[in-house]
């Protein structure tokens, strides 16, 4: 079946950097869009960045636009999130999302940006 499992969470310092990695498994990776969301305490979940097949093409949310950068390695099946000068409302559960005819999703990996 179909994994996504997240890694790179933790608590980090507002300023400060995290890159998040999604391992996808079950699924042919290289025709999967690639998202990664994330749920604030209390809030919907949002969507933070997509990324397309070949990794040519990749979308933000305007929250992020100019921290994040969203890459994949296919060779690898893993998908990343490279998050800078984070900043206290970005802590949330991120979540991997992986679109091939219908909607996968990792579990989730807590990131918490506080001093």
């Amino acid at each position: 079946q179909v994994q996504l499992v997240e890694s790179g969470g933790g608590l980090v310092q507002p300023g400060g950097s995290l890159r998040l990695s999604c391992a996808a498994s079950g699924l042919t990776f290289s025709r999967s869009y690639m998202n990664w969301y994330r749920q604030a305490p209390g809030k919907q979940r949002e969507l933070v960045a997509g990324i397309s097949f070949g990794g040519r093409s990749a979308n933000y949310a305007d929250s992020v636009k100019g921290r994040f950068t969203i890459s994949r390695d296919n060779s690898l099946s893993t998908v990343y999130l490279q998050m800078s000068n984070l900043q206290p409302e970005d802590t949330a559960v991120y979540y991997c999302n992986a679109q091939q005819g219908m909607d996968y999703w990792g579990k989730g990996t807590l990131v918490t940006v506080s001093s």
